[in-house]
């Protein structure tokens, strides 16, 4: 582990140094360079001491974004490049396009009403907890629509993070996680709702019945529309596809080509991209894809195995070669996670200012909120029926990037001063580099 660090170390420096002295296009090729390396550098040390590859990834990322505390400056630009921005952005679009591609419809279905339950009371309970309870308990004196703020902003959920620690260890077919990924759809949406509104109520001091109708009816319209209109259209634009080139290259374009167009349709609606995506992995059942050409790998041995002979070795390859050539959309995809994913969880990482523990008063309110935010979560879960609950509470804690747009937003409009951000900063820290170790140890007892 310790040997691993150091060749992190040597690699970052001389890379960093070099970035600083280089153009706009050269250092972002640089820079990309070494958020890669690092990050694979430092997730198997996460994954040493039992804990998922995201986490490795994140705590490079804290790393990278505070070693200002020591003086050295040479990635304050990492963080606001937005070149590079972008690219974290694509990356958790690529990461949910996976995991829909391994996430069956039918399956998202028969736990929709478990999902629609826990989706609901992780946005009502620790909207509640934050508006009401804990915001005027911890930070008396702040004005109504500060409360409202702190509310949305606990409501919030970063499927992202959880979504990779289910992927990273096999476990996105359990219910409990099913649960998970269809109750942050319903998050997302009623997340959406409740920071229209609260963001209506700051800017003219009411808010439209018709206006959260509008939204509702949106996201309503691009969920059910986008999964219900595309399956019906994926076996016919599959099969026209396949008939001009039924090689990997063209199964590998439609794929990607339909995640980010549906990433950019529930950007124009005012969803979250990541939902689109998701909605886009749904609709590409391996059935859907059989008149593509199957993997040369598969192509490759089936000629070999039609011997009588070797029947017996036929029936324990089978299933193998079947995996494959139902699976290979998927397996296309992987690699481009490989270079925008870990772009994410770092830059994620970076956003995360150690300064603002310096405050001990800050970290007490802090962590007050933190409380407030994991047991908003955690009661959901009491809802996910015979799913692992505990399991499900925690997948829906993190905050991520999700938090911090919200309170972004809640700055902007002038209802958060420096402190409160600060302490919602510190919640979405924790939250976030405490998600990943717990729902691996919840997990591997399952």
């Amino acid at each position: 582990m310790l040997r691993s660090l150091l060749v992190a170390c040597l690699l970052v420096y001389p890379v960093a140094a070099l970035a600083s002295g280089a153009g706009a296009v050269g250092e972002n090729l640089l820079w990309l360079a070494l958020i890669l390396m690092s990050a694979r550098l430092f997730a198997p040390l996460a994954q040493r001491v039992g804990f998922p590859a995201v986490l490795g990834e994140l705590l490079l990322g804290v790393l990278l974004g505070n070693l200002s505390l020591l003086g050295i400056g040479l990635f304050d630009t990492i963080a606001k490049d937005p070149i590079i921005g972008f690219i974290a952005e694509l990356g958790v679009i690529v990461l949910l396009l996976q995991i829909g591609l391994e996430t069956r419809l039918a399956d998202l279905v028969k736990v929709g009403v478990r999902a629609a339950a826990v989706g609901s009371a992780g946005i009502v309970v620790p909207f509640v907890l934050g508006a009401f309870i804990v915001g005027p308990w911890l930070l008396p004196g702040q004005t109504q629509n500060t409360y409202l703020f702190l509310g949305a902003t606990l409501a919030a959920t970063s499927v992202g993070i959880t979504g990779r620690v289910f992927r990273d260890l096999g476990k996105l077919s359990i219910p409990a996680a099913r649960i998970v990924l269809g109750a942050a759809v319903i998050d997302d949406v009623l997340g959406l709702v409740i920071l229209a509104v609260v963001s209506s109520l700051v800017q003219v001091g009411s808010v439209s019945v018709g206006e959260v109708s509008w939204v509702i009816t949106q996201a309503v319209l691009f969920l059910g529309g986008s999964i219900w209109f595309g399956r019906l259209i994926a076996p016919h634009s599959s099969r026209w596809l396949a008939r001009l080139d039924a090689g990997p290259s063209m199964l590998f374009a439609q794929v990607l080509a339909t995640g980010l167009a549906l990433a950019w349709l529930a950007h124009v609606l005012g969803l979250a991209p990541i939902i689109g995506a998701f909605a886009a992995g749904l609709l590409f059942e391996p059935l859907f894809l059989k008149d593509f050409d199957t993997p040369r790998i598969v192509q490759d041995i089936e000629p070999m195995l039609r011997d009588p002979e070797s029947r017996p070795l036929m029936d324990r390859l089978q299933p193998v070669l079947s995996r494959h050539a139902g699976h290979q959309h998927e397996h296309m995809i992987e690699p481009i996670g490989y270079f925008f994913v870990p772009v994410f969880f770092v830059l994620t990482g970076m956003q995360v200012d150690l300064a603002t523990l310096a405050d001990p008063q800050i970290i007490a309110v802090a962590l007050g909120v933190t409380a407030a935010a994991v047991i908003g979560k955690l009661t959901a879960g009491v809802l996910a029926g015979p799913a692992d609950k505990w399991v499900v509470g925690w997948g829906m804690v993190p905050r991520g990037e999700v938090g911090l747009i919200f309170a972004m937003v809640g700055k902007q409009l002038g209802v958060m001063d420096e402190a409160m951000f600060s302490v919602i900063v510190i919640m979405v820290i924790l939250t976030t580099l405490l998600t990943p170790p717990v729902l691996t140890l919840l997990l591997k007892k399952t």
